[in-house]
């Protein structure tokens, strides 16, 4: 997709709509991409996340078709409209990017909903494999529009778990529902305090640039994709530690009580995976407790020590996120941490405002001694979640 944040045109998306597609669209959305503060791993375990939705959306021009028929286009990828038949989708088959806003129709109708086909033009400036929920975005976007065009009267909570069992049981990829819920339902100038076990949330107010602070995100350029099994890995070794403890999900271990369940499980491999879990959703509490005190300095150093977790326990990160992490430590950063999925992607640095050129740098600079990609970096502003804008 394509790289920054700028407002997408509007007006340009429709007319590139009414091009491929010889007719105008009924309207255009868009939904942002994530970074996520706090909690990773957390949310296929019911624990707590807490992300934040980002300036970059997808944007789609949409209108209705009543033959069954779904048309598909990406201004972002090589090829042409992709033609699907709403009645012959089949989970699992393949398709590329089109499989995201194709899995949101399948959902849709599975569930019950009359949706008769549709002309989808699609625009992104979330980038790719960057750990910035690039799908997620496509996915709410598409359920946002057919919603308001079709009058299925969901919620934005139901639009993200349908979005969800589109990417889990369409796309194949076992993420939790963190990602779609934060396009969703973030509101600008806050970060979501999200419970996955009952997916209960809260607006939490996060404005860093008041307090002279400035949370960056470095993309690595170190491309991730979570459907090549590790992270299933992961989401089977948790599921493996909840049934030798005996709970449904590793949020029903208390933080206090680790050092115990720990003591119970054979599995190394099991043992750091609950390990982590069960510290990181202790993280989030601590992050909002700093944030509710009027303290977002303290929350730094839970950054840098959640990464370290998923370094060593979960170890889903690489050389690129520990430098990144690393360097702007050495660089006076108050915290960071890798955030998104691992494997490559993005990490989150909290820094002084008045430092932020001086670690960008810092870290420019260790990736060019390392002999690495340059890494990209800008500002993670709290953003409004998806919209309908036009």
């Amino acid at each position: 997709m394509a790289d920054g944040a700028h407002p997408t045109d509007v007006a340009a998306i429709a007319a590139e709509f009414q091009e491929l597609y010889g007719r105008a669209p009924e309207g255009v959305w868009e939904a942002p991409g994530r970074v996520n503060l706090i909690g990773e791993y957390t949310d296929f375990n019911d624990g707590f996340v807490m992300p934040l939705a980002l300036p970059h959306t997808a944007v789609a021009a949409v209108a209705r078709r009543t033959d069954g028929v779904l048309r598909l286009h990406s201004a972002d990828m090589d090829g042409g409209v992709v033609r699907l038949d709403a009645d012959a989708l089949e989970p699992l088959s393949g398709g590329g990017w089109a499989a995201y806003p194709a899995g949101v129709v399948w959902a849709l109708r599975a569930a019950g909903h009359p949706v008769t086909g549709a002309d989808i033009h699609l625009s992104s400036s979330v980038p790719t494999g960057a750990g910035l929920s690039s799908s997620a975005a496509l996915e709410v976007v598409t359920a946002l529009a057919l919603n308001g065009l079709y009058e299925l009267g969901l919620t934005r909570p139901e639009l993200a778990r349908l979005a969800q069992r589109a990417e889990n049981a369409f796309v194949g990829v076992p993420c939790g529902i963190m990602d779609q819920t934060a396009s969703a339902c973030c509101a600008e100038g806050h970060v979501l305090h999200l419970d996955t076990r009952d997916l209960s949330l809260r607006q939490v107010p996060f404005d860093l640039a008041a307090h002279g602070l400035a949370l960056l995100v470095v993309d690595t350029r170190v491309k991730h994709a979570l459907g090549d099994g590790a992270y299933a890995e992961r989401r089977a070794a948790c599921e493996a530690g909840a049934r030798a403890l005996g709970v449904r999900t590793l949020r029903e271990v208390p933080y206090a009580r680790l050092a115990d369940a720990l003591a119970r499980l054979d599995s190394e491999t099991v043992r750091r995976c609950v390990r982590h879990v069960v510290s990181d959703n202790e993280r989030v509490e601590r992050v909002a407790a700093h944030l509710a005190a009027g303290d977002p300095r303290a929350v730094g150093p839970v950054l840098t020590e959640g990464h370290a977790s998923l370094r060593d326990d979960l170890r889903v990160s690489c050389a690129e996120l520990d430098l990144v992490v690393a360097a702007s430590v050495a660089a006076g950063a108050l915290g960071a941490r890798m955030t998104g999925g691992g494997f490559g992607g993005s990490a989150i640095v909290l820094v002084e405002a008045a430092l932020a050129d001086t670690v960008t740098k810092s870290v420019e600079e260790a990736f060019a001694a390392a002999g690495y990609t340059a890494p990209r970096t800008f500002p993670a502003l709290p953003s409004a979640g998806a919209r309908r804008r036009s």
